[in-house]
């Protein structure tokens, strides 16, 4: 199956960049470009990608306000968002997170790890880095609540579900998971859904910021 893969940044030169490292895979398709947040949200509605990465910072419309509009259109709810940042003084990672990226990646990132996030979100997961994880939960850290309290649902995890939680916490992938647990992918992704569900949490990043809370991590 071809993954359609949009592009929206104000810089040109990383526009062309991810444009040529889509185009090389057989397995992506390049669905256009934009270089600000408004012209973003105009191209998901016109294209309706599988994927945009877009970046946080860009003028008219920031990412983030961009990321919204297309969370809150229904008709758009298959297209996945990740967020692309310089990670240099981004204060919103957990603004983008709760407003449903899919996932983050930094600029710099190997291009491996950049098709791996977006095959991710194309398969309906997540991408939280352990550099974005130690972001959130510095985040939280700097908040109001700094003493373990752990969530009220906590007791509803077996044991392997509050496992997987600190995991999630420790910022692994359901790949990485299944390969600490030894079991399958599949298995790993159940483990997670149940734990999601149990805990009432919306998305990943709210896992995360649960099992730093908890003590987990």
């Amino acid at each position: 199956m071809t993954i359609t893969v949009a592009v929206a940044d104000d810089q040109s030169l990383i526009r062309m960049g991810l444009r040529v490292l889509v185009e090389a895979e057989d397995d992506l398709e390049f669905a256009g470009e934009a270089e600000n947040g408004h012209a973003a949200v105009q191209l998901v509605r016109r294209r309706r990608p599988d994927v945009i990465l877009m970046d946080i910072r860009m003028p008219l419309l920031d990412g983030i306000e961009a990321l919204r509009q297309i969370s809150a259109d229904e008709t758009l709810g298959g297209t996945r968002v990740v967020m692309l940042t310089t990670f240099e003084n981004d204060d919103y990672v957990l603004d983008a997170l709760r407003a449903g990226a899919a996932g983050f990646l930094v600029k710099d990132d190997d291009p491996t790890e950049m098709l791996r996030a977006i095959r991710l979100a194309a398969a309906g997961e997540s991408l939280l880095s352990p550099s974005v994880t130690q972001r959130v939960i510095a985040s939280v850290r700097e908040g109001p609540v700094r003493r373990v309290q752990p969530h009220p649902l906590l007791g509803e995890l077996t044991d392997r579900e509050r496992e997987v939680l600190g995991l999630i916490g420790e910022g692994l992938n359901n790949e990485e998971i299944a390969q600490q647990l030894v079991v399958s992918p599949a298995t790993a992704r159940t483990h997670v859904s149940r734990a999601m569900t149990k805990l009432g949490a919306r998305d990943r990043a709210q896992l995360v910021v649960i099992a730093y809370r908890s003590g987990l991590v």
